[in-house]
Formats: C-alpha cells, sequence, structure tokens
C-alpha cells in the first residue's frame, strides 16, 4: 500500500475540516452502519482524555486561543512567540520507577513489526519459527532469531474475514498436537455469511509444506456460529492434554447479555466448547461432556462467560485458566473444570448484576477480580513454566489491553481462595495476548505498536529513585514549585477538555538535542525523555499537577502530584485518590485510569496535535503568536506546511458552525477512546476526521443499552432528549461519559452539543 508524504494526509484532513467549519446545520449524508466498538481488546468502558481545558494565554489558563488576557488590552501578534528554543537540562525523564518484582519487559525482533497482532505461538516440536496472527486476516510466520528482518505470508484470509468492527476478524489460531505428521491448523475469525451476516467460524486448514504456508483451498468447516453483534465474540482455541479442541465463545453482545445467552445451555454464546476433531469430521463429541447424553448443546464443557479474551492450559497440572472481561465493574480471571458454570450474567466478578441479593447457588467465583481503578479489558495468559525469570516460576502471568498493566497469581490458587493479583510491571502497550513458546519462556503481544516483547529478569533502573515530590522532578523551580523550570515550553488548545471547571497550565519539556516528529495524522511525537507538565487549579488554589513522561525506553506513563495545603510543593501519588477541595470533590486518577485515556490507539499523547496548537498563544512578555510558527522557529519541530494550510480545531466560542464546534468537543472529550480500535464502546468513531456519515452516530441505535429512553439513538436529530450522546454527558453515575476524572456536567459543553443535535434535521443522505 502506497504511503502518502504528511504534507498529503494532513491537506485531507484540511479538507474534512473546512467541510465541517462550512457546513449548514442539518447532517448532509447518511450513516452506513459503523464499527463496533466492544470490549475484549476493545473493552466496556469510554474512559476519558487527560488532555485538558486549553489556556493560549499564559496569565489566564483556560482563555481560548484567540482570547485576549483578562485585562482587556489587544495584544498585538508577533512572528514568533519565543526567539530561541530554552536549554532544557532538568526536565526529562527518567526510567521508570522501579517496581522491585524481579521482572522487566524487552523488546525482541526490533527489526519486525506487525499490523495489529493478536496471537503469536510455535508449532508443537518446532522452536525455529514464531507465528503472528494478524486481525485483517493474515498469518504471519519469521525466524526465532533476535535479528529476524523479514516475516513471510502464511495464508491470507482477508478475502473471507470480516475486520472491520473492533471486536471481528481472525481472532485464533491452534496447531494440532499432531501437527509435525498430519500438518493441520485450526483457526478462528469472524466473517459474513451469504446474507451478510456475522457469524463465527472455525476452520481446519492444512499445510503440505512443513509450515511454511497454509493450503487455502484445504479450509474444512469445523464449526459455525451466528453473532447478533460484531463483539462479545471471544474466538480463542487451544487443544487441552487430553488431545480435544476447545474454543471459547463470548455472549453475543449487548450490554448485560441482554438475551441471556450465557446461562442458556442451549446455546454456545458465553460458553467454552470442547470437540474431538480426531474421531468424526467435522467433529465428534467427548462423552464426558457435561450435555453429552442430553440437557444442553453436547458440546459444551462449561458455561457463564461473558467474552473470554484469551485462556490457556498450565503445560505442567493441565489446568485450564480463562481471563473473563468484565461490563463495568471487574475484570475476572477462571479456572475451569469440566461442567463448571463461572457466573455471568448472574454475576460479574462477585457482585451482582441485575439485583441484589441474587441467587448464587451453583456457581463457581473467580481466582480473582480487579476493578476499573486497575484496567477495563482483561488479557489472559500462561502459567509461567520457562527458567529465564526465577520471579515467575510457577506464576500465572495476564494483563490488561487498556492500561499495560502485567499480573501475577500464584500457579495453585483457587477459586474463591482470596488470592490477589500481584502487579509484576506497568507498560504502555495494548496487550492484545500472551505468546507461550515451546521453551516456556513467555511474549507479549502489542496490538497497537505491531511489536513483540519478552519477560525477561529485571535489570537496576539506572539514576536512583524517582522523585518524590515535585520539587525534584526537575520540571519546577526548585526554589518556587509554582514556577516552570526554565527549559519548559507553554502551550495551549483550540478545544479543551473539561476538567470539572479546573484552570490549568500546560508546559512541555523536550531533551536538548532531541526534536518532535510530526506524524502523517498530525500527532505530535516528542522522543524519550519529553514530559508534558499540567497544573490544575480551583479557585486559585493548586491542587494537582501531573506529568505525562516519555521513558528512556519508549514507553509512556503518567504521574499524579497532590499540593499541599500550604500550595509550596506536592507530592507524587501511588494510586488514585478523590479529595475535597474548597467545597468540591476532586478525583486524582490513578495511573492505570491514566493510560485508559492516555491510550496507544490515540498515540498517548492528548492535545499534542496540529490540529489543537495551530492557535495564538500568549507567551511570556506578552507576545502573542501561532504555537506551530514559533515550535517550528525554535527548531522544536519541523512542519509538513504552513499553518494556514494546515488543520485547525474551532474553538467553542468561535464563528463557525454548530456542528464543527460540537465535533470539535466530542473530538477532544471523547475521541481519544471512542475511534477504530479504541476503548470506548459502541459505533461512534468521534475524530473530527470523520465524516459524520461515517462516525457511526447519526440515527444510530445504541448496541449496549438505551438507558430507558424508548427510541433512543447515539443522535437523534433535533432531539437531544433521545440522543444517547447528550444524555450521557449530563448524567454522573455508572452511565456518565466521560466515566472517570470528573464529577460534574459541564454545562456550557453539553449546551453546545445539545444545541447542534437540535439544530440537526435530518441525517446524511437520508433525504
Amino acid at each position: 500500500m502506497l504511503r502518502r508524504p504528511p504534507v498529503l494526509a494532513l491537506l485531507c484532513t484540511l479538507a474534512l475540516a473546512t467541510a465541517l467549519l462550512l457546513s449548514p446545520a442539518a447532517c448532509p449524508g447518511a450513516a452506513p452502519d459503523g464499527p463496533d466498538t466492544p470490549d475484549a481488546h476493545p473493552p466496556d468502558t469510554e474512559p476519558p482524555g487527560h488532555e485538558d481545558a486549553g489556556p493560549h494565554d499564559a496569565s489566564n489558563p483556560d482563555a481560548g486561543p484567540e482570547d485576549p488576557p483578562d485585562s482587556g488590552v489587544p495584544i498585538p501578534v508577533v512572528p514568533y512567540g519565543l526567539d530561541t528554543r530554552p536549554a532544557n537540562p532538568t526536565c526529562v525523564a527518567p526510567a521508570r520507577p522501579a517496581e522491585a518484582t524481579g521482572v522487566s519487559l524487552q523488546r525482541v525482533y526490533p527489526g519486525l513489526s506487525f499490523t495489529q497482532p493478536l496471537f503469536a505461538l510455535q508449532a508443537p516440536g518446532d522452536s525455529r519459527r514464531v507465528y503472528v496472527v494478524e486481525k485483517q486476516g493474515q498469518v504471519r510466520v519469521f525466524a526465532n532469531e533476535e535479528g529476524a528482518a523479514n516475516s513471510s505470508l502464511v495464508i491470507d484470509l482477508s478475502g473471507r474475514v470480516n475486520a472491520s468492527h473492533d471486536e471481528t476478524g481472525l481472532l485464533g489460531m491452534a496447531f494440532h498436537p499432531r501437527f509435525a505428521t498430519n500438518g493441520e491448523v485450526f483457526l478462528s475469525f469472524i466473517g459474513d455469511d451469504d446474507d451478510g451476516k456475522l457469524h463465527s467460524y472455525i476452520v481446519r486448514y492444512r499445510s503440505k509444506d512443513g509450515g511454511a504456508t497454509l493450503d487455502p483451498s484445504s479450509g474444512e468447516l469445523v464449526l459455525q456460529l451466528a453473532q447478533p453483534y460484531s463483539y462479545h465474540n471471544g474466538g480463542h482455541l487451544a487443544f487441552g492434554r487430553d488431545g480435544y479442541l476447545y474454543v471459547g465463545f463470548g455472549d453475543g453482545g449487548g450490554r448485560m447479555d441482554p438475551n441471556r445467552t450465557a446461562q442458556d445451555p442451549q446455546q454456545w454464546l458465553g460458553k467454552m466448547l470442547r470437540l474431538d476433531v480426531d474421531s468424526a469430521r467435522p467433529y465428534a463429541i467427548p462423552s464426558t461432556n457435561p450435555f453429552a447424553k442430553g440437557g444442553g448443546r453436547k458440546e459444551i464443557y462449561a458455561l457463564g462467560f461473558r467474552n473470554p479474551w484469551r485462556w490457556s492450559f498450565d503445560r505442567r497440572t493441565g489446568a485450564l485458566w480463562l481471563a473473563d472481561v468484565g461490563e463495568k465493574r471487574f475484570e475476572e480471571v477462571n479456572r475451569v473444570v469440566l461442567g463448571g458454570n463461572y457466573g455471568w450474567s448472574v454475576l460479574e466478578g462477585t457482585a451482582c448484576v441485575r439485583s441484589t441479593p441474587c441467587a448464587t447457588q451453583g456457581l463457581t467465583p473467580p481466582v480473582a477480580a480487579y476493578g476499573r481503578d486497575e484496567g477495563v479489558s482483561v488479557t489472559g495468559g500462561y502459567v509461567y513454566r520457562g527458567t529465564a525469570v526465577p520471579a515467575l516460576a510457577g506464576q500465572y502471568v495476564f494483563g490488561d489491553f487498556g492500561t499495560g498493566r502485567i499480573w501475577t497469581l500464584p500457579g495453585d490458587a483457587m477459586p474463591g481462595g482470596g488470592a490477589k493479583p500481584k502487579r509484576v510491571l506497568s507498560t504502555s502497550l495494548n496487550i492484545s495476548s500472551f505468546a507461550e513458546l515451546n521453551d516456556g519462556e513467555l511474549l507479549v503481544v502489542d496490538f497497537g505498536g505491531g511489536g513483540l516483547y519478552r519477560l525477561v529478569p529485571e535489570k537496576p533502573a539506572p539514576g536512583g529513585s524517582f522523585p518524590a515530590r515535585l520539587s525534584e522532578t526537575g520540571c519546577v523551580d526548585p526554589k518556587d514549585a509554582t514556577k516552570p523550570a526554565g527549559g519548559l515550553i507553554p502551550y495551549g488548545v483550540n478545544a479543551p477538555l473539561w476538567s470539572d471547571s479546573a484552570d490549568k497550565e500546560r508546559f512541555l519539556a523536550v531533551p536538548d538535542g532531541t526534536t518532535v516528529t510530526v506524524g502523517s495524522d498530525g500527532v505530535l511525537e516528542p522522543p524519550p525523555g519529553s514530559v508534558t507538565v499540567k497544573s490544575f487549579l480551583l479557585e486559585g488554589r493548586r491542587v494537582e499537577t501531573r506529568l505525562f513522561m516519555r521513558h528512556p525506553d519508549g514507553s509512556w506513563a503518567g504521574y499524579s502530584y497532590e499540593w499541599n495545603a500550604e500550595g509550596t510543593d506536592a507530592v507524587l501519588l501511588e494510586a488514585g485518590k478523590v479529595k475535597q477541595v474548597a467545597g468540591r470533590t476532586w478525583t486524582f486518577p490513578s495511573r492505570a485510569e491514566c493510560m485508559q485515556c492516555h491510550n496507544a490507539t490515540a498515540s498517548h499523547v492528548l492535545g499534542l496535535e496540529v490540529a489543537q496548537l495551530n492557535g495564538d498563544f500568549v507567551y511570556p512578555g506578552d507576545r502573542r503568536a501561532n504555537q506551530l510558527t514559533t515550535l517550528e522557529h525554535i527548531g522544536v519541530l519541523t512542519l509538513p506546511g504552513v499553518p494556514d494550510m494546515l488543520p485547525r480545531l474551532p474553538t467553542y466560542d468561535g464563528a463557525t458552525s454548530p456542528e464543527a464546534r460540537a465535533r470539535a468537543y466530542l473530538h477532544a472529550n471523547c475521541a481519544m477512546c471512542h475511534r477504530p480500535s479504541g476503548l470506548g464502546r459502541g459505533t461512534a468513531d468521534l475524530r473530527i476526521t470523520t465524516p459524520l456519515e461515517q462516525a457511526g452516530i447519526c440515527d444510530m441505535p445504541p448496541e449496549v443499552g438505551d438507558l430507558g429512553v424508548p427510541g433512543a439513538k447515539l443522535v437523534a436529530p433535533g432531539h437531544p432528549e433521545s440522543s444517547l450522546v447528550s444524555l450521557r454527558m449530563h448524567a454522573r453515575d455508572t452511565f456518565q461519559m466521560p466515566p472517570l476524572a470528573t464529577r460534574e456536567v459541564d454545562t456550557a459543553g453539553t449546551a453546545l452539543v445539545d444545541a447542534w443535535i437540535r439544530a440537526l434535521t435530518h441525517c446524511p443522505g437520508s433525504r
């Protein structure tokens, strides 16, 4: 595929933005079926970004980019806001804080990168090669050598696979235990039937060349399952020590399992199946399956799952470990046995789903569960049976797709035994899978970045301890922590994110001798060592300062510092916190919650994009200038064109159309998660560069609950009271949007979006 130069891509973005700016209030086209955005690799949450409300006036942190300062005296525009780039010897991101767990993460096969990889594995008895499953329908293979620079195509099913939704695609792969002699490989994918309806397919293929390729014409259908929605598909498959093929399916989608499929033994949805693929074609039923003699579907091995996203057998004991993605409260890890019922949708974790109390007799509790302060979409792993990492010996290793955290549980932990996950690593990866190599060592598959990582023994972190006080970070004046260090560059955004009416100050620190890259999508990529600094003030009182760092290894992480009552310094928080400030409730996000917003799909940085920075800012000394021009002038970045030819988000109070301003608000506040492969639920793509007719919101029915509103749509033209986008913005409960780090309704923002919806007369193409 030919890649366009960045300037051409940005000019295309400009054309879309210009169309919005000039558009009438009515939607001019039609909304086709948009991509569903579920939760197994995209989870059931839509965290808010931790980007912010925008100052472009250094004296008024929340003034718009073209607003005059509070004095009301016009400030003339000058060519550049800064004459030279300030030296930055102090505000440089150190190594991640040591977690003292004995475990570290190392990029392996650095010469290789894959497109949305979902799984990796080796063939039985063959350690020479590693196979990678890509979402779009390809399987690739490469030599298991550190210097591997090329991968080859094993099979391309992109013509059969429907990968257009966030949880559809090529989802699983399993080698037959006797692959070396029979050449059989089983693939699991989502595709369309003859009527265009989504189905799960399990297909048997054969290799005629020892695993170099799979013959597409050899495909034999094993089973097919209609999927009522595009998510909660599960799709993983693996062979057990008994030689049978196990297949896991989710409940089929919808909020709180609306069709009660997971507890229905007459349906495959929400079940683990077990098939004998050797005794008959397409398969036979193992005689010990719980419903082999009646009472339910004979293929069922266990039931009560919402969305099993990766599961595995302990190679030493045969125990089956399964991670089940939660609805809104808990992610859980289960040990699955023959005939077990794991509770969904009666229970989520150990909490009743629909009413309290609930009937739990006969339900098996999870081994462990964790809440949304730790993660949003669990990814199952393996019991570590390798030798390279002693700290992991005999531990079940698993992670979270949304927050990148990795935990362990004792390999002998049992359901309901009170085991607590132990965090061993914090990463910025989208962990779509772990991979167990033939030698027992574990890889981590990064969906967003396309790389593979190996769990290795921990190495001592250089540079000493992580700064416990803001005054020790090098990012503020050590004598007056309320002032930035000399090397910081102030900036602001055109379209701010709502943060409970807090004023904000923002700064960027880039290591000396390095520059920021401008991507083809207009997102800025600061180099390793960079730091963004954002302080929040309520009624003039400093409450919190957040440092978002790109560590020397290239990974991202956020750290929150809580200001003391005297306003003289701030202390590093190890966890999230809620505090009363000036008679109001302020939420300090946890580090995991920070990464739910600053996620890999959104390129981690929020607000640092061409369209947000393309506006005037009042720099120190009352110098008003375009931010992009200034940053290029001082050598921080190189622009793909002059600012007048680059995209620019409208301000909320500007003279552009209601649609343009409302779409800018949704872009800044929601699109970090509501985008293709993002962490948000539903069909919406709220990026302003996505035309409304392709955004999947206009006159689109909700797939994950209607809040009890008859005839609700995501956006119902002319009716904000029937539009879930509006209703969730007005809510401050479990259904609120954004769901994290805000406790107050943005009255101005909701009014802006409501005015746009009210002015819509029809959806694109509906006339």
